[in-house]
């Protein structure tokens, strides 16, 4: 029952947000924050973590969740690295929702426990999505069903938040399919279920040979009525065409390293690389108006989901700033840190 009215409660606050934002252009839909770049795997294809990297300092992320606030952003979402790997997390949520913005959260899986969720469920957690890759570990994925379904069945009993399981294909494990494994599993346990597509170390596509397009096209088909309608992209994808669409990466969606940067997403760190803390309208709608030459190939699922509230209008007539020296610094960092390329 009480789940029942926090699943009904978040629907209703969801459909405000699109809403919101089809009635106005001026704040950012969605913002990614990395409380932490450590994590405790190391999966192969990812080049979002390090293996050294401290916990961003609980005032400072009241500071960013604060400031993404006064910009008026719907959604705050907690990414890593690995979030739960912060000491703070629950009280880094219970920020976003002291301040009326959707909390979710994207994880690895491997640290939840009953006591664990409890907590995130007392946070106010809205929103958590866990990857898995296979059924069971590889060389290039850990995330695997195998290790991982006694966690889906304490999300199962216990969470009070939405949950989905999200695939990547692409990614070179041994077994492509056992992605439709891994769907339908979310699905038997009541929860949705996405896949997405493998990038480069630059968010640009890799296509999917025709047997990995096979299995796309048939999880799409059993999260249709869930989520498919933002996913209609993806089909280009999964084909290696390119999509015609206006990014909004800048404005809409912002993307917040764990060094307080503002970028347009974790594939493109260093455009526009300003300080959140300096972040201004002037900052936002500049972006907003900008066209990224990297939006035909891309394949950030974020950045396309936002963006399908303001496709139809606005033309983007501005060309990209610089990077700037001091994000670039940044992304030469955590390439030291051994991370190999490819998301």
């Amino acid at each position: 029952m009480r789940r029942g009215l926090r699943f009904a409660n978040t629907r209703l606050r969801e459909l405000r947000m699109i809403v919101r934002g089809l009635a106005s252009t001026g704040h950012p839909v969605l913002a990614h924050v990395i409380p932490i770049r450590r994590c405790n795997l190391s999966c192969g294809y990812c080049n979002e973590y390090d293996d050294f990297s401290k916990p961003v300092p609980l005032e400072e992320m009241f500071r960013r969740i604060d400031r993404l606030a006064s910009l008026g952003v719907s959604i705050i979402t907690q990414s890593g690295g690995e979030p739960l790997l912060h000491p703070d997390l629950d009280q880094i949520i219970a920020r976003v929702r002291g301040h009326g913005a959707l909390a979710g959260m994207i994880t690895n899986g491997y640290l939840l426990t009953r006591e664990r969720i409890e907590r995130l469920n007392r946070a106010g957690l809205e929103h958590l999505q866990i990857s898995i890759d296979n059924a069971a570990p590889d060389e290039i994925s850990k995330k695997s069903l195998k290790v991982l379904d006694q966690k889906l069945l304490l999300l199962a009993e216990f969470a009070e938040f939405q949950v989905n399981i999200n695939s990547v294909l692409g990614s070179g494990v041994k077994i492509p399919a056992d992605a439709l494994q891994v769907a339908r599993r979310a699905l038997e346990l009541g929860f949705t279920s996405t896949i997405g597509v493998l990038h480069d170390g630059g968010g640009q596509l890799k296509p999917l040979n025709p047997e990995e397009q096979n299995i796309f096209e048939r999880v799409m088909a059993l999260g249709k009525s869930s989520y498919a309608r933002f996913h209609d992209f993806q089909h280009n994808i999964a084909s290696g065409k390119p999509n015609q669409w206006r990014c909004r990466s800048g404005a809409r969606y912002l993307y917040i390293c764990e060094d307080g940067l503002v970028h347009w997403c974790s594939q493109q760190r260093g455009y526009p690389g300003i300080p959140l803390s300096e972040y201004t309208l002037d900052d936002f709608r500049r972006e907003f108006y900008t066209e990224k030459p990297c939006a035909p190939h891309c394949t950030i699922s974020c950045s396309q989901q936002v963006a399908t509230l303001d496709n139809w209008r606005a033309p983007q007539t501005l060309r990209p700033r610089p990077a700037t020296p001091r994000a670039a610094e940044a992304l030469v960092q955590l390439t030291r840190a051994g991370a190999p390329h490819g998301n």
